[in-house]
């Protein structure tokens, strides 16, 4: 984990499949297309936290969290908990679709670049980024 990392905790209910109880089904109150299964609690606990972290990675307001309490009072059948993951590092490995543009700009800055070993594509998203704070 890294200084600047976003961990975010929520809270997850673990429902056991009725037709294979070592399964579950995991579900976030607070964020309902975060949906996932797993068999045997770590697994499902482990594949929760990728799903949360896959519906939240790249949310700028993120959902308040449900006090854990109410959550487990209305699933009393459930196996209620936190479960946490890293934003950061799920944005760091999700794929993102690319699509390709071409620019132009002025030969002496692309002789300069080439020279320096600047990624065009990188510096290009990470000015649009800025520009557009996204």
């Amino acid at each position: 984990m890294r200084k600047n990392d976003r961990i975010v905790v929520y809270p997850a209910i673990l429902t056991p499949d009725s037709d294979e109880p070592d399964f579950y089904a995991v579900e976030f109150p607070d964020v309902p297309g975060a949906l996932s299964q797993g068999k045997g609690i770590a697994k499902a606990m482990s594949m929760g936290s990728e799903a949360l972290g896959l519906m939240l990675f790249d949310v700028r307001n993120l959902p308040v969290a449900t006090d854990i309490t109410a959550v487990a009072t209305n699933n009393p059948e459930s196996i209620v908990t936190y479960i946490t993951t890293n934003l950061t590092e799920i944005a760091r490995n999700a794929k993102k679709p690319l699509v390709r543009k071409n620019v132009t700009i002025p030969e002496k800055l692309d002789q300069l670049a080439k020279a320096n070993g600047i990624n065009f594509s990188e510096v290009l998203t990470q000015a649009l980024e800025e520009k557009l704070d996204a």
